[in-house]
């Protein structure tokens, strides 16, 4: 059976949790730009990013799970300007091309002033 994991901050509006793990395996919900102190989004297309990234981080430390167990991001964007933003944190997180996990990044139709979703995959050793 799934354990719910939840990040304060970070809740969704509707009763789903932040994500879910089985055994080993650690999957994610969407994890928006949110700031966790207020709830509420960035402002900007670079903070929704940036924060969309720690928010990954903070799903993965609360699931047991470190970055390089992370075997798939898939990233949706509001639109492909919000794309510039993604690589300096990509590149940060996973620095070595031989250990990055697969990714694919997808334009859809996101609310609420949202421009960025992550979802993530991880198996946990």
């Amino acid at each position: 059976m799934p354990q719910s994991i939840d990040v304060p901050g970070l809740a969704h509006k509707v009763p789903i949790p932040l994500g879910a793990r089985a055994g080993n395996v650690l999957c994610s919900s969407a994890i928006a730009g949110k700031d966790p102190s207020t709830g509420k989004l960035a402002e900007t297309p670079a903070d929704q990013v940036r924060l969309a990234f720690e928010n990954l981080k903070r799903f993965l430390d609360a699931g047991g799970a470190t970055l390089d167990q992370v075997v798939k991001l898939a990233v949706y964007v509001k639109d492909d300007s919000v794309r510039a933003h993604i690589d300096p944190h990509w590149l940060a997180f996973w620095p070595d091309a031989a250990h990055r996990p697969a990714r694919h990044v997808t334009t859809y139709d996101l609310q609420h002033g949202m421009v960025i979703q992550l979802e993530t995959l991880a198996v946990v050793a």
